[in-house]
């Protein structure tokens, strides 16, 4: 029993140092290491996905809708204050209010980014992606704009033409006020107060000019800022992370009859 007794106590202390031989596993190679980055050691609750209405789709859209909704509320003799009560209102003031600014005004917005860029204030991206964004901003300004004045068929104020609604002036002013102002807010609100003034007054002109009713120029004007933020939302994927060779601008284009906007490439 003795025997046994010493037996047991030499098996159990030889185990002992064989153990302690043994190095550890390090923390990096320990099983239990690799859950760390699970723990959540303050106990706070994860990030939960945000209800709908607080997607960045309804936050582009909210604004528009409320401008193209109450342009659509008042067209002809509808709603409160009515396009037939400011038609009136307008032209008892301003019977004989004519300019041709308002043709030229629609790319000021562009005007003013392309003098920003080249002040060398930074926006929110470089100049080849934003030009992506007004291409596509553009293009979606553009297919809708057409398919609602032939759709709707509303006769201008004075007369010359079915496609009043919606007006594609107060459209594309306010699409270039709106990429001025993503562009650039981060940097001061002060560029996109004046992109968005000179829309305003691009609209404003519209209806002295007797070319479009209050309903087009409200309509329009949402119009124009859907299609910067649908032209922002969907660039998700920037392009030329690596930068283009040479340099490159845009710049509007505007001379007698004719405006529109020009890219031009230095290449090195």
């Amino acid at each position: 029993m003795r025997i046994f007794s010493s037996l047991l106590l030499t098996l159990w202390l030889s185990s002992g140092a064989v153990l302690a031989q043994i190095p550890l596993a390090s923390p990096a190679t320990s099983p239990d290491s690799t859950l760390k980055k699970y723990e959540n050691p303050a106990g706070l609750s994860l990030a939960q996905k945000k209800p709908w209405y607080q997607g960045k789709l309804v936050k582009a859209t909210i604004v528009p809708a409320l401008l193209i909704g109450y342009g659509a509320s008042t067209i002809n003799g509808n709603g409160f204050y009515s396009s037939y009560d400011a038609h009136r209102d307008i032209q008892r003031q301003f019977p004989n209010f004519r300019t041709k600014i308002d043709d030229y005004l629609i790319f000021a917005p562009y005007a003013e980014l392309a003098l920003v860029e080249l002040a060398g204030v930074e926006g929110r991206n470089d100049r080849l992606n934003t030009l992506l964004v007004i291409l596509k901003s553009e293009a979606i300004f553009g297919v809708t704009t057409y398919v609602v004045k032939n759709t709707t068929k509303v006769l201008r104020p004075d007369g010359s033409t079915r496609n009043a609604f919606p007006s594609g002036h107060a459209a594309q002013a306010f699409l270039a006020a709106s990429i001025v102002h993503t562009e650039f807010r981060d940097q001061s609100q002060w560029y996109g107060i004046g992109a968005y003034t000179i829309a305003t007054g691009v609209g404003v002109m519209r209806m002295l000019n007797n070319r479009h009713w209050q309903s087009d120029v409200f309509a329009g004007a949402g119009l124009g800022i859907l299609s910067a933020h649908l032209g922002y939302l969907s660039h998700r994927n920037r392009w030329g992370r690596k930068p283009l060779p040479g340099k490159y601008s845009v710049m509007p284009l505007l001379y007698p009859g004719a405006t529109g906007l020009t890219m031009v490439w230095r290449p090195r």
